[in-house]
């Protein structure tokens, strides 16, 4: 399966054995499977790190000065010339009659081919043929001292080349189907993950080194209202292009169940439903973590998955026990939420059991080896930074091929400071618009906001007035200061607003263009319990607020 080692397999069984020099020339690019189209144009001389010092992809003992043969490093082999025909023909060729006199002349660079090629049958082209296409060609040189080749060698050299092509032949074929499916494992998993206040992310994914199959692991990080965030870690079993298309399917699931804000347990619940009305036999597992900046809080739910590990400020590590539910895809269900204290500095790592699991241990040894040796990285006088830990936390592989692919998601909390949130209830009447302004008013003026008061009222009173108009059970009106001024106004309605044209005549309709036009930015967002109307605002002068 490897180009270099298929090349290296030739020399050695053909040098000193068989002949005393061989180099091989391949073509630039190499054609691939049942492609069609022009043929490539250009032979190079192929190089590895095992080549001798004296010449690139030569095997064996230097001739004597006088009887040199040295191999052209780039040949370009004109498309009606000899070299092409004998390539295309297939069959190998002693090097001195003088119809392949100009082939030679190619292969070895010079046009003095007499000299450069050693008297009687001492050479033999062969060219490489693949299962559909010319991958290039070998030539093998005897010196003189020694028996020349004879029609028995041809056939020598033909098997040793039909050998050689259909090796480098399945080499390329298997060198791009690996580079495919990593490329589309890649594309499954997020582009870039989110930057939301309180939380950092970072992430890995190392694909399996011992196949060249796409597999499912995959990890997620999903902003939700109120500054929280989703975190998921998942694996379907098994490598193939069906495990790769599940593992889409089930992603897109859980992103459109995290917007509903479901709690962790239901959000399972219902990918589990959906998963088995897919109709596939592959199961998964997953694990769905919600962590709330506002409140420090984490809630967590597990189906099968390995559980995370949970690094506190002070250094220690901590396997967090939660209940694993049935894998996806069972239908046995029974998951369960935990709730637990997430303290600023704390880190949580969630991972696939390619991290874990080898040959030589099991889940539960490789999880207690991961717990060890990131107490032992976190109790550093300094703690690592968060990129550093998760290189340290792959460092748990070891060197060797893995069999299964690694992904890996760390979330250090650092939370919302209580100063910067502010929130309120508000029952459903005609007066809580105004309430809502006055309540604005004072609390921007507290936060030495007041550039921000005039605009965040009027945004403020229209969303609150659209919000009473549906709302049947007391609003919500949070407003919190990150990097930027946020504001959110919930209620128990399904029904989310849309932007529309008014006409000149309509007495109402403009609210939503007024949020569109003085705000940074704004969305509407449907969850459990209602719906949540958001807009944010940039901080006067670009103020941190830390």
């Amino acid at each position: 399966m490897n180009l270099d080692e298929t090349v290296h397999g030739l020399c050695r069984a053909a040098v000193p054995a068989f002949a005393d020099r061989a180099f091989v020339h391949l073509y630039t690019p190499l054609p691939v499977g049942d492609e069609h189209g022009a043929a490539p144009g250009v032979l190079r001389l192929h190089a590895t790190d095992r080549t001798p010092p004296h010449g690139a992809a030569l095997a064996g003992p230097a001739p004597p000065a006088g009887d040199t043969v040295e191999p052209a490093a780039v040949v370009r082999p004109s498309a009606t010339g000899p070299l092409a025909r004998l390539l295309r023909d297939g069959r190998p060729a002693f090097g001195n009659t003088p119809g392949l006199a100009s082939a030679v002349a190619e292969l070895l660079g010079t046009a003095a081919v007499p000299r450069a090629v050693p008297p009687g049958r001492r050479l033999i082209i062969a060219p490489l043929h693949g299962r559909t296409h010319v991958m290039g060609s070998v030539v093998l040189v005897r010196r003189p001292g020694r028996p020349a080749f004879t029609g028995d060698d041809l056939l020598v050299a033909s098997q040793l080349a039909t050998h050689t092509a259909l090796g480098i032949d399945k080499a390329v074929l298997y060198a791009r189907e690996a580079s495919f499916a990593d490329a589309l494992q890649r594309t499954m998993l997020p582009p870039s993950l989110p930057e939301p206040p309180g939380v950092r992310l970072a992430s890995r994914y190392l694909p399996s080194s011992r196949t060249a199959q796409v597999g499912g692991d995959w990890y997620d990080a999903i902003p939700l209202p109120g500054n929280r965030v989703a975190l998921v870690i998942g694996d379907v079993m098994g490598h193939s292009m069906t495990s790769a298309a599940i593992m889409g399917q089930l992603r897109t699931i859980v992103q459109t169940l995290a917007g509903l804000d479901l709690p962790p347990d239901e959000v399972l619940h219902h990918l589990d439903e959906q998963a088995e009305r897919l109709g596939s036999e592959h199961t998964a597992t997953c694990l769905y973590a919600l962590y709330d900046p506002v409140l420090h809080r984490l809630l967590l739910s597990n189906a099968g998955h390995p559980p995370p590990v949970l690094l506190h400020p002070d250094g220690t590590g901590e396997v967090l026990r939660v209940p694993p539910g049935a894998p996806i895809g069972v239908g046995g269900g029974g998951f369960e939420s935990v709730e637990m204290h997430a303290p600023a500095g704390a880190t949580l790592l969630l991972y696939t059991d390619g991290l874990v699991e080898s040959r030589d241990s099991d889940v539960l040894t490789g999880v207690e080896r991961l717990r060890a040796r990131l107490h032992t990285t976190a109790s550093r006088s300094t703690p690592p930074a968060l990129e550093e830990l998760c290189d340290d936390a792959l460092g748990a592989l070891g060197a060797g091929d893995r069999d299964d692919d690694v992904a890996l998601l760390a979330a250090r909390f650092e939370g919302l400071l209580p100063e910067t949130v502010a929130y309120w209830y508000m029952a459903p009447r005609p007066q809580t618009a105004g309430q809502a302004r006055r309540l604005i008013r004072r609390t921007l003026h507290l936060w030495d906001l007041d550039p921000l008061v005039e605009s965040t009222e009027l945004l403020v009173g229209e969303v609150v007035a659209n919000a009473v108009r549906f709302a049947s059970r007391p609003i919500t009106l949070r407003l919190l200061r990150t990097d930027v001024l946020r504001c959110e106004v919930g209620d128990d309605s399904p029904v989310v607003p849309r932007m529309r044209h008014a006409r000149l005549t309509d007495e109402g309709g403009r609210g939503l263009f007024l949020v569109d036009h003085l705000s940074r930015r704004w969305g509407a967002t449907r969850v459990s319990t209602g719906k949540v109307v958001w807009f944010e605002q940039s901080l006067p002068g670009g103020r941190d607020p830390g």
